[in-house]
């Protein structure tokens, strides 16, 4: 059975965007409508611009199912583009500080900056947005769910976050444009991405991602390649835009002594049922990770969003053609896409935390993998 792996094509202003994922065992019931709410929900958050007004995306499945169900060969998904005018785009010869622009153009020999900002666009988040809720219908199978949101946009943060009931906490978080739990820092999110929006100016922001009910022992400490943080924080730290990622404590796990970092273990033969397997922790400052490797207690990450670098007011540059200073061209943006980006960044982690999933309990149908799975829980409950 191949590796759970998906690659994306298409630009922002083509035809269509293509995923393609590999992997998928047979078997799995395909969500569709779940995939669309994804893809509708990256569409949303306020501080969107014009061109989610445009878009209406709806995933078009075009092999690797049958009636519903993945057959194991590969999934195809199109999600086509309305703003399709690729070829009639003028070019851009004044690149934006902090996007692709120069870096692309330096690197394909050209001083239109039309070429890279075409792949380099956040529009091609909604493939990996796809490519994630289709494999949490996998993930759903076995009980395990993910949930991002956002907790800072500019200097506007969140009170701590509660460890809930998932869906007290997806409520809540659904319950506001800017999907935040907290409702009180929500409506001060918006009033900051209200501001922005008449400075002509961006701001970024912070998201969590939270993933619960996956088993200890997925990734591994054996080959780096296959350290599950490592994995995640490629993932994550792959979005556009995104500057940081940490899992736990993270940053602050460096200002703390090792007795007030590390998650004390006790033993609760009352819980031996639940994904830990009875193995309890006094807390998670490790955000559900040692070693590379689950530990059953529930995965925290959480990445920084810098603003976004289109400014409707523009920003100093340089135009490649006759190198003098000039403002830098403007492109069709947002003033703020965190929240957007908080779907994007719960998808790509469910993509991680399914190919771990599979690469431990591999089969090529659910039933085989169903049965790794309870086999690894009756084992481990032996010892």
């Amino acid at each position: 059975m191949p590796t759970l792996d998906y690659r994306t094509a298409g630009e922002s202003h083509g035809e269509a965007l293509i995923t393609v994922v590999e992997g998928m065992p047979a078997g799995v019931m395909v969500d569709v409508d779940f995939i669309n709410t994804e893809l509708a929900r990256r569409q949303g958050g306020y501080g969107r611009g014009g061109r989610m007004k445009i878009e209406r995306d709806a995933v078009n499945i075009l092999s690797g199912v049958r009636r519903g169900v993945t057959i194991g060969s590969p999934v195809a998904m199109q999600l086509i583009n309305k703003d399709y005018r690729i070829d009639e785009a003028p070019p851009v010869h004044r690149p934006r500080p902090g996007h692709a622009d120069l870096a692309g153009s330096l690197k394909w020999l050209t001083t239109d900056c039309r070429a890279t900002l075409e792949r380099a666009s956040a529009r091609e988040t909604a493939s990996r947005v796809a490519a994630g809720a289709l494999t949490r219908c996998l993930l759903r199978e076995f009980y395990i769910e993910v949930i991002g949101y956002v907790v800072r946009i500019r200097d506007v943060a969140a009170s701590a976050i509660p460890d809930p009931d998932l869906g007290e906490l997806r409520k809540a978080r659904d319950a506001n444009e800017v999907y935040c739990p907290d409702a009180s820092a929500a409506e001060r999110m918006i009033e900051a991405i209200r501001r922005a929006k008449a400075d002509k100016d961006t701001v970024g922001g912070v998201v969590e991602v939270q993933v619960q009910g996956h088993p200890p022992g997925l990734g591994s400490c054996m080959r780096w390649q296959d350290k599950l943080d490592g994995r995640l924080m490629q993932a994550v730290g792959s979005i556009q835009a995104f500057k940081a990622v940490e899992i736990g404590l993270g940053l602050d796990a460096a200002e703390r002594p090792g007795s007030e970092v590390h998650d004390e273990i006790d033993f609760d033969p009352a819980r031996r049922d639940a994904p830990h397997l009875g193995f309890v922790r006094r807390s998670n400052n490790a955000g559900g990770l040692e070693g590379g490797m689950t530990n059953g207690q529930p995965i925290v990450l959480r990445a920084a969003m810098k603003p976004l670098s289109t400014l409707a007011r523009g920003s100093d540059s340089v135009n490649l053609e006759t190198k003098v200073s000039e403002r830098s061209d403007y492109e069709r943006s947002d003033v703020c896409s965190v929240p957007a980006a908080s779907v994007v960044a719960e998808n790509v982690v469910a993509f991680e935390i399914a190919r771990a999933f599979l690469e431990k309990f591999t089969g090529d149908t659910l039933r085989e993998v169903r049965a790794a799975y309870k086999s690894y829980l009756d084992m481990v409950r032996s010892l």
